[in-house]
């Protein structure tokens, strides 16, 4: 199957263009001139129909290797606001020690059903040694809730240590000032499925730039010549 058939521009320029948008921070219609002075001659709804498409998909298939643990079991929670149409929204994301992102997640709600469901999205698939011996978090009751659930089902181990110390979330906190600054040229978001398929390439982008996935790893995915 040809996933850029029908489109005007080959899929390196395509996929170039995804990649630029997401890694640098810049408005759709700054990005339209930057890609006309190189002589690729789109119009901003283009890009923006180019970034919904593509990014959601690149995200998708580089998630394998990106998300793999690096060798470290201590994770740091926290969620930061999104605003979407006019209402704030909530980015739950997880880091480990060294910064490096691990999963993320946006919901409606900031409540224990969001809490629980993100831990449960971002253990999805590993193997129990795989996943965290702690997780630190701010003192928010839904996520000690969260946790206690997830480990009566099974899905977290029993002996994990969950904290509650504020500066050990330093590195998350910083992390989210990152990609606030990749997020404020867009000038808000109109709907939540727009909104999460903009920030899945956000963060991808965030997580090539830390080191993950190793370049070994992008070679085994598929579009490696764009991403």
């Amino acid at each position: 199957m040809n996933d850029f058939k029908g489109r005007h521009f080959g899929g390196a320029v395509i996929l170039r263009a995804v990649r630029w948008y997401c890694r640098y921070g810049i408005s759709y219609r700054d990005f339209e001139t930057m890609l006309c002075e190189r002589g690729v001659s789109v119009d901003h709804p283009t890009i923006y129909r180019w970034i919904q498409r593509y990014a959601p998909e690149i995200e998708k298939r580089l998630r394998w290797y990106w998300k793999r643990p690096s060798f470290t079991w201590s994770w740091r929670g926290d969620e930061t606001y999104i605003r979407v149409k006019g209402k704030w929204t909530y980015l739950y994301r997880a880091v480990d020690k060294d910064g490096d992102t691990i999963d993320f997640y946006l919901s409606p709600t900031r409540n224990t059903r969001a809490a629980k469901r993100f831990p449960g999205k971002a253990v999805n698939g590993l193997k129990d040694w795989e996943k965290p011996e702690t997780i630190n978090t701010d003192k928010a009751p839904t996520c000690g809730i969260a946790i206690a659930e997830l480990q009566k089902e099974g899905k977290l181990s029993r002996n994990l240590k969950h904290r509650q110390v504020k500066y050990l979330n330093n590195v998350i906190e910083a992390d989210h000032g990152k990609l606030k600054q990749l997020i404020k040229p867009v000038r808000g978001f109109k709907i939540l499925k727009t909104a999460y398929a903009t920030l899945r390439g956000f963060e991808v982008m965030r997580a090539l730039k830390k080191g993950r996935p190793e370049p070994s790893n992008i070679r085994k995915a598929s579009w490696e010549k764009c991403v």
